[in-house]
């Protein structure tokens, strides 16, 4: 039995699809506007794990995740330039260049810690669904919830009787925490834009006609008019980040369950934010990083997925490099364990594994049964068969690695046995040198209390 936390209940659920054996699962992509940070990556590879799991457990799964390549306006709130606008006019570039600029490096970013990118229509693009967010829009209109200033439509959240229960604040407890730069003919703090007008005199890259003049989406009403035109509504599940929980996902609902009188999710599923080094994560504290930065200090890009996986989704990850460090030296071991097992044709997995996927995506215990099932007595082939299994939710790339020894070549052997032997007589700068070189030829030398282990750099 698959039990889920869903935010909108604030409880652990037994998941119960719409559909028998389907699931319809939608979570928010990328503003294509600059590279994804490592915090970014944490949230993708959960909602990554998620689907893995569903389909172990047998389920057909439609996995649709957005593109914002415009109406992301700075902050979260309607003031402001876009973003993809912004950064096209920093770099020179138009901001339909910049917008598939960006979405090529987190396809890149994706691959590289082994996340299944969904494709064609399940990767849909604000820009290619207009005019389903004016219909949606003019029928927000027709239902009296939206109202027009100067700079836009607005959606007037005292209308919406239970704006607020994602998140659990009252109207006015959201209205007291709003920023002191809201725009002052809106009715309430909390409303939101949802076609914003072109500023007069200045030609937007992106900007469309529609009913109320030429201009373009408000950031929130994408996702409701997509998600609708491509899983229905409601659908199964809803994902994201929880910084999202306040602001985008409540206006989401807003909008969506004002427009069409039934729900617009049956579960929200939120990863918690990573920190590093126990402080916030961003630009203005320096410590933004990259995949590319893991990657510039020597770290395997899957490294970090098995590192986020030590740590259950709803639980803040505090980021370090020592733990990074510790994340990489335990999947070259499992990468080292795999390799000395044998293909199996058993389709078993262990009870423990799939109890802790039921348990609301529980990785570090299902990592822990990985583990025991390595050091259990089942022979190499049963083991190979169940790792090839479990892996198929990990995405460790550990099934291809099943009974695949490595071939060390000569010299690099030589070079780990003459460091051994300098470790043994406490030469630390020979043995330093020796680790040097041979990472020059592409390879990685742990200690081990045996000796050492030598696995291919990535």
């Amino acid at each position: 039995m698959l039990k889920l936390w869903n935010t909108a209940t604030r409880s652990l659920e037994e998941f119960k699809p719409i559909k028998k054996g389907k699931v319809g699962m939608y979570a928010c992509g990328p503003t294509v506007y600059n590279p994804l940070t490592i915090g970014n990556l944490r949230t993708y590879i959960f909602e990554d794990v998620l689907h893995r799991a569903l389909e172990l457990l047998g389920y057909n799964v439609r996995h649709v995740m957005n593109v914002t390549d415009v109406g992301h306006l700075v902050g979260d709130g309607d003031m402001g330039e876009d973003k993809v606008e912004m950064a096209a006019a920093k770099a020179g570039k138009s901001a339909w260049d910049i917008a598939k600029m960006y979405e090529e490096m987190f396809v890149k970013d994706f691959t590289r810690v082994n996340i299944r990118v969904p494709s064609g229509k399940d990767r849909p693009h604000a820009t290619d669904y207009i005019r389903e967010q004016i219909d949606l829009v003019q029928t927000l209109e027709k239902k009296g919830f939206t109202y027009r200033t100067s700079d836009g439509i607005y959606f007037d959240t005292s209308k919406f009787a239970e704006y607020g229960k994602l998140s659990g604040q009252k109207l006015e407890e959201k209205e007291a925490g709003a920023r002191v730069e809201v725009n002052e003919e809106k009715y309430h703090p909390a409303d939101f834009a949802l076609w914003k007008f072109s500023p007069e005199g200045e030609k937007r890259q992106m900007e469309w006609e529609s009913p109320w003049g030429v201009g373009f989406p408000g950031w929130h009403v994408e996702c409701s008019a997509m998600s609708e035109k491509l899983l229905g509504q409601p659908f199964d599940i809803h994902c994201g980040g929880v910084d999202h929980i306040s602001v985008h996902h409540e206006n989401e609902i807003a909008q969506s369950e004002a427009a069409f009188g039934k729900p617009l999710a049956n579960y929200w599923l939120h990863g918690e934010f990573l920190l590093v080094d126990g402080k916030r994560m961003g630009k203005s504290e320096g410590n933004a990083y990259t995949l590319d930065d893991l990657i510039a200090k020597g770290f395997d890009p899957l490294a970090f997925r098995y590192y986020c996986l030590g740590t259950h989704y709803r639980s803040k990850l505090n980021f370090t490099w020592e733990g990074l460090e510790g994340a990489q030296n335990a999947l070259h071991k499992l990468r080292s364990e795999a390799r000395s097992l044998s293909v199996g044709t058993g389709t078993e997995i262990p009870s423990a594994f799939v109890e802790a996927l039921e348990d609301d995506l529980n990785t570090p215990k299902a990592l822990a049964a990985v583990w025991d099932t390595l050091k259990s007595g089942s022979t190499r082939e049963e083991k190979g068969a169940m790792l090839t299994r479990m892996d198929t939710v990990l995405g460790l790339g550990l099934a291809e690695l099943v009974g695949q020894p490595l071939d060390i070549p000569g010299d690099v052997k030589a070079l780990a046995e003459e460091r051994l032997i300098a470790r043994q007589e406490k030469n630390w700068k020979r043995s330093d040198e020796l680790r040097e070189a041979i990472k020059s030829k592409g390879w990685i030398v742990e200690d081990t209390k045996d000796g050492y282990e030598l696995t291919p750099e990535a």
